[in-house]
Order: structure tokens, then sequence, then C-alpha cells
């Protein structure tokens, strides 16, 4: 199905260039006119943003879109996608909306929407949406007596804070433990240190002074160096860094190793093993995870159901076949058990009870297995169709060849950005590395040439 809006992570792009005003109106309008169909009651949407300066210019242009075709909007201001993903189902919403370019820079932005359930929306809805978009809609908008409404909720920290306390267990405590946590200058900032502060941590945090232009930069999951820094000067047990929406996580033992998110998925398949909380004896992870957790899952009586790339392809498979824990290498983790798409927090905080309940260092804790040497590399492509190109489809057979049984090779476009994605994986760091490069080189003279 070809898409013009929509990738795989919602509507997102450079903020006034792809992600307009006018293109938020549409949206709004649009998503408003199919979660507005029954006329018997107020239907209404949240809106919630991570801290780019462009989100000030998205959400008012939502607002205008949604309030045009009669929807009510309650604006909750910066918080984290599962966030808002859990007050949509909290506040009897018929959709929510989150402002956000997740892990990319200040200069991207983008929509993210939700149905009632708390779920992205189906490939069928937003379909919808999209033809909905791109028509004139002046005859559908509301008349001026059923125009919606708008205002500001003041207590969902609070409401969101204590939700994510209730996922453990009453008389946990993290009493005892340093934490350092970097909230990437982003929509956590000020929900995360105070789960922690209220579950007992000691909490040293850092990128918590966003100012519109320093979300993501050197700082959260995807810039890992300055929370290894900052664990290493406090002494500190365990380092958590969050993205710009927060519904990644990566991890640092007290060593400044990175814990990512298929060890995170280890360690909670584990703990809730042992406590008998796992819906089914396995994880759902996508076909970029190592190859060492399928391993180790194994050793653990546990299987590993691989997906395509994509938060929401693990999510499907999870409710498809009624697995509990799935998730991302990149610290996207699904606990289908509490939420419906990530939760940094969360998952940070299922972890830091392992630890605690264990009363062992994190590098212990953690580190579950050795992963397999795993090379990643990605190619900017311009509207090009490179892989269909001979040259490096002879590419991509001869890394396959050289890989054989004992390994794997991962080429696929990315959903977010205009990049192709290379990755290998293998016993021999050397061999991956020079099928990857191989692989990239041809790429990267097919989009010159094009």
């Amino acid at each position: 199905m070809t898409r013009n809006y929509f990738g795989t992570d919602g509507i997102r792009g450079r903020a006034n260039q792809k992600i307009t005003p006018e293109l938020a109106l549409k949206v709004g309008q649009a998503t408003g006119l199919i979660f507005n169909r029954d006329g018997e009651r107020r239907h209404r949407v949240v809106i919630g943003k991570d801290t780019r300066l462009s989100g000030y210019m998205i959400e008012y242009a939502l607002v205008a879109g949604f309030t045009s075709v009669g929807m009510d909007v309650l604006l909750l201001g910066p918080m984290p996608t599962p966030a808002v993903a859990m007050l949509t189902r909290s506040m009897r919403a018929d959709v929510g909306v989150m402002i956000s370019a997740s892990h990319n820079r200040y200069e991207d932005n983008g929509i993210k929407l939700f149905g009632p359930d708390g779920h992205k929306l189906s490939d069928e809805t937003e379909a919808e949406i999209e033809k909905l978009i791109d028509r004139d809609l002046t005859k559908r908008l509301a008349e001026p007596h059923s125009l919606g409404r708008a205002k500001r909720v003041e207590d969902v920290r609070a409401r969101y804070i204590e939700y994510a306390k209730r996922t453990l267990p009453r008389n946990m405590t993290f009493e005892g433990l340093r934490v350092v946590l970097d909230c990437a200058n982003g929509a956590a900032y000020k929900v995360a240190p105070e789960a922690l502060w209220e579950l007992g941590a000691e909490v040293f945090t850092i990128g918590d002074q966003p100012d519109g232009f320093n979300i993501n930069r050197d700082v959260g999951s995807t810039s890992p160096q300055a929370l290894r820094d900052k664990v290493r000067e406090m002494r500190a047990d365990v380092g958590i860094a969050l993205d710009g929406d927060a519904d990644r996580v990566i991890m640092v033992d007290e060593r400044g190793h990175v814990i990512d998110g298929d060890q995170l998925m280890a360690v909670v398949a584990r703990s809730w093993r042992d406590q008998g909380l796992l819906a089914k004896p396995g994880v759902v992870a996508t076909i970029m995870s190592n190859l060492g957790l399928e391993r180790h899952l194994a050793s653990l009586g546990l299987t590993l159901e691989r997906t395509a790339v994509g938060d929401r392809y693990v999510l499907e498979r999870m409710r498809e076949q009624g697995y509990n824990v799935g998730g991302e290498q990149s610290g996207h983790v699904i606990l289908s058990d509490y939420a419906t798409t990530g939760d940094g927090l969360v998952t940070a905080m299922q972890v830091l009870a392992a630890v605690k309940k264990l009363g062992r260092r994190a590098s212990e804790v953690c580190r579950c297995f050795e992963p397999l040497p795993q090379v990643l590399k990605n190619v900017r492509v311009r509207g090009a169709r490179p892989l269909e190109q001979e040259p490096v489809i002879a590419a991509i057979d001869a890394g396959k060849r050289k890989l054989g049984e004992a390994g794997r090779l991962v080429i696929r476009p990315s959903g977010t950005e205009p990049v192709i994605r290379v990755m290998g994986e293998g016993d021999d760091s050397e061999l991956v590395e020079g099928v990857v490069n191989d692989i990239c080189d041809a790429l990267s003279r097919a989009a010159e040439a094009a």
C-alpha cells in the first residue's frame, strides 16, 4: 500500500517543511471526522507533545483542525508517548495524539495517533485519514454551535507517575540505589525523575533542561556517552537514558557499559519467567535483534519470535499470539500487561526491580549474554530505488553466501529517514564488517548514479 504521509511510526519530517501547520490542520480535521461519526455525544481528543520548538505550532494547528469538526481537545503539554496512550484510555478519549519525532533532532517533528484503546491506529484507519487529508473538507466542517472546545489539563503528570509506580509490587522500593537519569531534554524531563524519587532512589539527572532546540542533542538513548560519563563520575549503581518522547530506554551499568534493548528484554523475560508472569514462554523481537538474544532465550527454555522492524509489528505479533514481552534492540520495549506501546520509564523500573530483588550489581544482572559481532550502517538515498539495481542485488547475494548459516544479513529502507539500513552479524567480526562495507559501497554507487 502506497503511503503519502504515514510511515512506520506516524507522520514525521522536517518541521515547517513537511510537517507544516497546514498539514497538521488537515490531519486534525481528517482524524476528527473519522472518530466523530456518532453525533449523539461530545467526542474528545487528548494531545501531548515533547519539548521541540515546533511543538507549539503543530499543537495549535491540530487544535484548530479537531475543534473545526466538532471535537473537544484536552491539552496535556509535554508528556511521554506512553503517557498519552495511557491517558487516551483513562480520560475516555476517542483519539490520542503525540507530537514528536522521537529520537530525531529538534529540526524534525511528527504526529502519532492512538485509538480509544490506546493502540496505534491500524493501516486501514491511517489509509482513511490519508484519503481525507487530500480532499476539500469545507462542506464537512461543524456548524458554529457544534464547534469543539479546548482546555489544558493540569494533573496529568501525577496520573502518569502513579500509573508507572503501580506496575511494581507495592512493597518494592529503590532505596539504596544511586541512579543517573538522562531525560534527553525531552518529554519525560519532569515525570521520570519524580517517579524514581518517589520510589526511593537517589536520582542524579541530566538532559532535564529543554530549551526547544536541545532535545536528543548529545544526550538520550541514541547518545549514551554523557550518561556513561555521569555514572562513573557519581559512582552510581545504574544509568537510564530515555529518548525524546520516552518510549525507548537504554541503560548503563556501574562500569559504564551500555545495556541495549536486547539485554533489557532478556532481563525482563528471565525475571518474569521466574515469577510466573510470562503469558507465553517467549519474547517477540524484530529481525534486528542479536542472534545472541535468541540463543540466550533458548537456554532459558524460551523462544524468540521475529517480526519486521517497527514496534507496531512487534505489538501486532504479541496481540495475535498472546505474548506479553516484546521490543526492539533500540530499547523500544513493550510490556503489554501495562502499556500499549513502548514505555522507557516502566521498562527501566522493571529492570531496577530485578537488580534490587537479586541484590547484585547491574553489570551482573543485565549482561545476560555475549552479543554476536553485529555491524549496522546507514546509506543515505534520495528518491532512488538502489535495492533494485543489479550491482546491489549481486553484492547482497555475495554477502549472504560469505556469512552462510552462521550469520545473518538484513537490508531494509528506514521507515522514518531517507536511508537504507544494512545490518550483518556472525561469529567472525572481520567477515561481517567486510560484507556490510561491500553492500554499503554498492548502495552508495547506485544512489549516486540515480
